[in-house]
């Protein structure tokens, strides 16, 4: 009996590279027949099995496991705050809201980004309201008048004779701490915490710098709040095992279950979802002009009202990828000749526990960031950014001004996004409030993960695990 059990724990346990859809070619098979070579990163595979242990539930709707959240979490770990180019003056700022907690992240000096705790020191006031940016050469109280200069010292108090026991030198503005990668300002309010790099491990950083994200900018920001609990919302994009049922207007032209799961260390996990194939579902029911008619992209927008034709014996993959280097060239005056058809083309989706996600595609430009909602557990904040490459001449367009929708509305409604991609998008939100309610309603209180497409919520979850306990 035990040779059994242990024979059903080696058929489960896979080994890496193993795990794959039975008759379908690897995504590296797929990428390995491309016309321009991927580098390194993209042709790395680090799968891991981590264990088929259910999820136990409490964690999406108990609100005292949401409160743990907000100290053993939220106060430890790393959180994309804004991009640099937010910033790009002495004195500019943009302010950070995570819970109940918020900051004033502004830039000191060229090289020095600080990011203060946004509260009077006097009696607790918002030195600057939420969802606001601007410039400044000190923050002030709007309240009583109290300040502090943007290096944080403290500069005046109204009536200063009264407060003689005040010591301006000992007034300044707590901060969190500041690190800066690929253009992103990151923060944490640990001062024990790992650095950034340690944190996120060498592999993962590496793949992060060969992007060079930091020569992008911000073309599209929108967000929405969304009728579910923070992880959930994270773990629906997270896999692309929901493809079939939930997007099946894009499954002609998405190698979903063909796509390569991997972990890296404990804060970073990826997939890479091969597009420009029929997906295995399909096999034998559509033709490459098939594909090559459905392909759609989160940044269409570039494309315009490109033509798309198939020669004999080619590949829909291939025409995508070369009419992808050419239309983009010239719509965003780039110059992409050094990069592979699979970053032209795939979706690259790595996630930066706790809350961000980086896709550093060229057709799927974007970064996901996530946070919970200060107000109700069961809900939380989403937004989708667009990156596109800086421009030739080295002018950086100015970040786009964020898109805030009602509740109601599609994402198709934000001006410049790709309506089929704000549908999209719309199919795998309004899947949420069902889950959300159903975890609630279900007398089965654990959720069951599949050893392979759902790795990823897997390796999510075992990093809540660490921070805030199974409970």
């Amino acid at each position: 009996m035990e040779v059994e059990a242990k024979q059903d724990h080696k058929n489960r346990a896979t080994a890496k590279g193993e795990a794959r859809c039975p008759g379908a070619p690897s995504t590296q098979d797929i990428i390995a027949a491309d016309k321009v070579g991927a580098p390194g990163w993209v042709r790395s595979e680090a799968y891991q099995f981590l264990g088929d242990a259910d999820i136990p539930t409490d964690r999406y709707i108990d609100p005292e496991y949401a409160r743990r959240e907000i100290q053993t979490l939220w106060r430890h770990t790393w959180q994309f705050a804004c991009r640099e180019e937010h910033i790009p003056e002495v004195g500019d700022y943009y302010v950070y809201d995570l819970g109940p907690y918020s900051f004033i992240v502004t830039r000191v000096g060229a090289d020095d980004i600080r990011a203060y705790y946004n509260a009077c020191l006097h009696r607790g006031t918002k030195l600057r309201a939420s969802g606001t940016a601007g410039n400044a050469c000190e923050f002030k109280c709007s309240f009583h008048g109290w300040s502090w200069n943007v290096d944080g010292s403290h500069k005046g108090a109204t009536c200063h004779w009264d407060f003689p026991h005040v010591d301006p030198a000992r007034f300044t503005l707590p901060q969190a701490r500041v690190e800066r990668l690929g253009g992103f300002v990151f923060i944490n309010m640990d001062p024990q915490a790992p650095t950034l790099a340690e944190y996120l491990g060498a592999e993962a950083k590496a793949h992060i710098d060969a992007w060079k994200l930091e020569n992008r900018y911000t073309y599209l920001h929108v967000s929405k709040r969304l009728p579910c609990n923070w992880k959930l919302a994270i773990e629906a994009f997270m896999e692309a095992y929901h493809v079939i049922e939930t997007h099946p207007q894009v499954a002609v032209s998405n190698g979903d279950a063909n796509s390569q799961y991997d972990v890296y260390g404990e804060h970073v996990n990826r997939f890479i979802s091969p597009l420009g194939v029929l997906s295995p579902h399909l096999y034998g029911k559509h033709t490459e002009e098939d594909i090559l008619k459905q392909f759609t992209l989160g940044d269409s927008g570039a494309l315009g009202g490109s033509q798309r034709t198939l020669k004999d014996g080619g590949t829909a993959r291939q025409v995508m990828a070369d009419m992808f280097r050419g239309m983009f060239e010239q719509a965003t005056n780039t110059d992409l000749s050094g990069v592979s058809d699979s970053e032209l083309l795939d979706c690259f989706s790595y996630t930066v526990f706790p809350n961000t996600f980086l896709f550093p595609g060229i057709s799927l430009p974007m970064v996901y960031r996530f946070r919970p909602d200060p107000r109700d557990h069961r809900k939380c904040l989403y937004e989708v950014m667009f990156l596109r490459p800086v421009p030739l001449d080295g002018q950086r367009p100015q970040p786009a001004e964020p898109i805030h929708l009602r509740d109601e509305q599609s994402f198709s409604e934000a001006e410049g996004m790709d309506p089929g991609f704000g549908n999209i998008l719309d199919q795998d939100t309004d899947n949420l409030v069902l889950q959300q309610e159903g975890i609630e309603a279900s007398a089965k209180r654990t959720l069951t993960l599949g050893n392979y497409q759902e790795i990823r919520v897997r390796h999510f979850e075992q990093a809540v695990d660490k921070y805030v306990g199974e409970g």
